[in-house]
């Protein structure tokens, strides 16, 4: 098998200047997550625009097409990078994020469009090699006096922030009004009635918008942990 950078071309690096004094990309907004003790950027990710059809890029990932591993880090690579400082940190997030994109590409036969979401499948790989990671370190602790301190892989604590960020880029990608439904129940605090009031919407659609925003998150948490 051809060497990784035979076959496709070097994919743009991520670097800590990308990202503010909270860990988040630049450009993100002030919504926090606090369970982790820092943020993790909702509206940074649910605002992020891209003129690439999701559909598309998936159909031609799963196919090898030509720009098919480029348009996917183009759609998926901030994703995939913010999963990574958020768990491991900025020093090894660049080389853990080009590693799941190549691994991806490699392996991309195993990839159905019809079986989940291109960005659970993605992130599956990222939280595999992330968890990886941990046990690699661990391993060393039991050598090495230098990694003493290092606990076991926060595998709970992994996969809370993987399921945090997949929320947020299902928000992205619902259409605005299912969008700002959920996030006017979910991180708002409305009931129904509030926000049928303020959106001048009949409760029942705001009902069905939420059902059908919500099953949508559940179909891409459930490709994010195949």
């Amino acid at each position: 098998m051809a060497p990784p950078s035979s076959i496709h071309p070097p994919l743009p690096a991520f670097r800590s200047s990308d990202l503010n004094c909270a860990g988040q990309p630049r450009q993100a907004g002030d919504v926090l997550d606090r369970n982790f003790g820092g943020a993790i950027c909702y509206s940074f990710l649910v605002g992020l625009a891209s003129s690439i059809p999701v559909d598309g890029v998936e159909q031609r990932f799963s196919e090898g097409g030509e720009a098919a591993l480029a348009d996917a880090y183009t759609l998926h690579g901030k994703l995939v990078y913010t999963f990574c400082h958020r768990t491991v940190g900025a020093s090894i997030a660049e080389d853990i994020t080009q590693e799941v994109f190549i691994k991806a590409y490699l392996s991309r036969e195993q990839f159905s469009p019809d079986k989940g979401s291109l960005a659970g499948w993605l992130m599956a790989i990222a939280r595999n090699r992330i968890v990886d990671h941990f046990r690699s370190e661990q391993r060393l602790s039991r050598t090495s006096p230098a990694h003493d301190n290092l606990e076991a892989a926060p595998e709970p604590r992994i996969e809370q922030i993987g399921d945090k960020l997949m929320i947020a880029e299902v928000l992205r990608q619902l259409p605005q009004r299912v969008c700002t439904v959920i996030t006017l129940h979910y991180f708002d605090d409305l009931t129904h009635k509030q926000i049928a009031d303020r959106l001048d919407m009949p409760m029942g659609t705001v009902k069905s918008d939420l059902r059908r925003g919500l099953a949508q998150i559940r179909h891409q948490l459930e490709s994010n942990r195949e």
